[in-house]
């Protein structure tokens, strides 16, 4: 029997992805992703023509969204998987979202003029077409126009916390984010889990409070963990009684870190959280 091979996170250009959703389709089946969910930051716009190229290519494709959130002042990132797309409490949500996004957008673009840096607002928003602007098309535009030497460096210089172009933003509440997730039956999962850095009373804070919300996840695989990194999140989950997800959180091919389906297998001591996925 064909071992399945899934990827429960990754990004097209209706967020901050380089390739189409089509096109990231077509790139996880040659990848041999079996198992694949689109999960672009705050909206579901790439979702139809990814299921239907999905469908083509024989791929069980999985509807999903990447909520940002926001909890003790510290933002968080939340995978709807399996959600209904049409769901007008979440749409009505993401809409909410999108318009936080553009509001950062022209913040982040004024910090820059302060810094010599003009035309920012219109570039991105070009770049975008009818995605959201994200941060990543202000590091793409940075790099473009010489003002830094790589994408990282955007970020080290401009965009990352305490920088000069950072914008401190107050998503929608966790509980709130959980809930539409909820309410467009799908399965909340945190991504990334060691990326925010929080200390191990922190995480567990953090973690009680997205359980107590009807948080039923957790990725314990991305393409750039590492064997540490795995054990911790492993342990959390258990502590948690969370399932256990994968995903890439592809975005482009530019990055050889980071590609669609190259990931360790999830460790056989977690219930993973496709099993918890009903058609």
């Amino acid at each position: 029997m064909t071992p399945r091979i899934y990827d429960l996170h990754c990004h097209s250009t209706a967020s901050d992805g380089a390739l189409p959703p089509a096109e990231l389709v077509l790139r996880a089946k040659k990848n041999g992703v079996t198992d694949l969910a689109l999960t672009d930051h705050d909206t579901v716009a790439g979702i139809n023509i990814a299921q239907e190229t999905a469908a083509q290519q024989a791929i069980n494709f999985i509807p999903g969204i990447e909520l940002s959130c926001t909890w003790n002042k510290k933002t968080f990132h939340i995978l709807g998987l399996n959600i209904n797309p049409t769901n007008a409490e979440l749409i009505a949500g993401t809409q909410g979202l999108q318009q936080i996004r553009l509001q950062r957008a022209q913040k982040i673009a004024a910090k820059l003029e302060k810094q010599k840096i003009s035309g920012a607002l219109e570039a991105v928003q070009l770049s975008a077409g009818t995605g959201m602007v994200t941060r990543t098309h202000f590091a793409d535009f940075l790099l473009k126009n010489k003002h830094v030497d790589s994408l990282q460096e955007a970020f080290n210089r401009y965009l990352g916390q305490s920088k000069p172009a950072f914008v401190s933003t107050e998503w929608a509440p966790l509980e709130q984010a959980l809930t539409w997730i909820n309410q467009a039956g799908g399965v909340a999962v945190v991504a990334h889990p060691m990326r925010y850095k929080l200390t191990a009373s922190w995480m567990r804070r953090f973690l009680s409070a997205f359980k107590d919300c009807g948080g039923l996840g957790m990725e314990i695989i991305t393409a750039r963990s590492n064997p540490d990194e795995i054990r911790r999140a492993l342990l959390f989950a258990k502590q948690f009684e969370l399932y256990g997800s994968v995903g890439s959180d592809f975005h482009s091919p530019q990055n050889q870190w980071v590609e669609l389906g190259r990931l360790a297998p999830l460790p056989i001591n977690i219930r993973p959280i496709w099993q918890l996925f009903t058609n």
